[in-house]
């Protein structure tokens, strides 16, 4: 191609966006003068391949004529000015090579099947970016992980965030077709606010898993400026993942303030550790378990805040829209995590294992125990069944919650405790479970024929629901019998003393109510708050 043909038309017009307008720091005035030039001249190659990929005026032949233009320009061949800039800053050639691969996708307007092929995309449209900046600021492999897991939460945020515009301006969806099914479709995600809600939810948890991931790398950083300016990102990042979802994007810009941006990078000097990473989590959840955890101070509240969000973290997988292959993946990711922390949470998680000697075979029975829930559909066969799930999701629970509370010799009251606990939440939540076609009522108690539509109206629901009120009505009266033959020694149990109290309220409340329809979500009211919040500082 000869340089006339090149220079008569690569650029698809003026830049659309600088340096400063784009959604994350891009060249900050964080990075050392010298680093940040270099940066710049590698900006201004994947802006113009942006663009090229981006005009709506272009038709694909077109893109790619343009893109392979500049391809060739990075290799020495005349006519793209910014091209030969980069070559002549001496790096950033081979990371910009792998992001036209994204673009060349984008040209052609491929989309991406799966979850996989998203974080493939990502490996070609955002990782270069971190690549680059670790190689010109001297940096050895180790942070490469983190660095990779930011710049494809960054990526995907990015896509949440311009569904709408993406598609409506030029055509293009970047979320993944396999999930897109699951909640109903293509048209179901862009016209209709639940589904919508449930797949941005979704990977909205894929992201910040990724960005607990990422949440090592400023640690790991040999350069302070490159720590700062991560530190920043990763601020920046948290914050538009927690507008997404309080927002709908599809219903107007869901984008970061200045006073975001400005809070980000006041906290940057002092990036969050992986306790204050599992903390903020916490926080967030709003956990009905949160008055129990309170009554905890120092390494006890912190390893129970790790094992709760542990657990929150599988469950929301389990619920979540992926399809159950991909959930199989992820809760095989945290079997591997468990040996191998990568992240934030499973880091806490092993620190809290280790400092209160809390059994490997709890965890994977807690991930079993989501392995169930993940299924597209959810039958117990009978009550052996029951209790095996009640053990893995709850007894789980129960037996390291004992051993932060000091009272390791309780195991059997918290295996106990928390199988009642996770009846009432199955009586408690039978409408909620069925619309998420999940029986958790033995069929042996109803029949094969249990279907969701069908049970709720059905006449021996009722009898079948009283048979898990008089086992969790005995479950409470074996936990009061054992905590008093403690007596004094209880005291460290008291967090249990907590959450049984609360419990015990809502079940009485379902008795109350009964399971006729309608079938109202018992609460309780701002009194018993006030009661859980006392005891939860020993004045009950």
């Amino acid at each position: 191609m000869s340089g006339d043909v090149v220079e008569a038309g690569v650029a698809a017009g003026a830049p659309t966006r600088g340096p400063d307008s784009e959604n994350f720091p891009v060249a900050s005035r964080l990075l050392a003068p010298a680093v940040r030039g270099r940066v710049l001249a590698f900006y201004r190659v994947v802006r113009l391949s942006d663009d090229i990929a981006d005009s709506p005026d272009l038709d694909p032949a077109e893109k790619l004529r343009r893109l392979d233009a500049i391809d060739a320009a990075l290799d020495g061949a005349p006519g793209v000015p910014e091209a030969a800039a980069l070559r002549a800053s001496g790096a950033g050639v081979e990371e910009a090579r792998a992001m036209l691969t994204a673009f060349r996708r984008d040209a052609r307007n491929e989309g991406c099947e799966d979850w996989a092929a998203l974080v493939d995309y990502c490996a070609h449209s955002a990782v270069p970016v971190g690549r680059i900046l670790l190689r010109l600021h001297g940096e050895d492999a180790g942070p490469v992980p983190a660095a990779d897991a930011l710049c494809t939460a960054l990526q995907v945020l990015n896509h949440l965030q311009d569904m709408g515009e993406d598609r409506d301006a030029i055509g293009r969806i970047y979320l993944p077709r396999t999930w897109m099914d699951e909640v109903g479709g293509e048209r179901a995600v862009f016209t209709e606010a639940a589904p919508r809600r449930a797949l941005l939810d979704a990977l909205l948890d894929r992201c910040e898993a990724l960005l607990d991931v990422a949440s090592a790398l400023p640690h790991r950083l040999r350069s302070r400026r490159l720590a700062l300016e991560s530190a920043t990102t990763i601020g920046c990042a948290r914050r538009l993942l927690a507008r997404l979802r309080a927002a709908d994007p599809m219903a107007g810009r869901v984008a970061l303030s200045k006073a975001d941006t400005l809070a980000a990078l006041l906290a940057s000097p002092r990036p969050a550790s992986d306790a204050a990473v599992v903390r903020a989590a916490v926080a967030r959840a709003g956990s009905s378990f949160s008055r129990g955890m309170a009554s905890l101070r120092g390494e006890r509240r912190r390893a129970l805040y790790a094992v709760y969000a542990f657990c929150r973290a599988v469950d929301d997988i389990a619920d979540g829209a992926a399809p159950f292959g991909e959930k199989r993946g992820f809760l095989a990711e945290w079997r591997a995590k468990l040996d191998a922390p990568d992240c934030a949470l499973s880091r806490e998680l092993a620190w809290a294992r280790a400092r209160f000697g809390l059994p490997r075979e709890e965890c994977v029975a807690m991930i079993e125990g989501m392995e169930t829930d993940a299924a597209p559909r959810l039958r117990l066969p009978d009550e052996a069944a029951l209790e095996l799930y009640c053990r893995r999701v709850a007894g789980s629970v129960g037996a390291m919650s004992v051993r932060i509370f000091g009272a390791p010799e309780a195991v059997e009251f918290g295996l106990a405790l928390g199988r009642t606990l996770q009846l009432v939440n199955i009586l408690r939540d039978i409408d909620e479970d069925a619309a998420r076609d999940r029986v958790y009522i033995p069929l042996s108690w109803l029949g094969p024929d249990a279907e969701p539509a069908a049970l709720l109206e059905r006449p021996d629901l009722h009898e079948a629901c009283h048979r898990l009120l008089g086992r969790a009505e005995a479950g409470f009266a074996a936990a009061e019998a054992e905590l008093a033959r403690a007596g004094a020694g209880a005291g460290p149990l008291r967090p249990a003393r907590v959450m049984m109290w609360a419990y015990r309220r809502i079940l009485d409340r379902l008795i109350a109510r009964g399971f006729h329809p309608p079938r109202l979500r018992p609460r309780l009211g701002t009194a018993e708050r006030a009661r859980l919040a006392a005891m939860a500082l020993g004045w009950g």
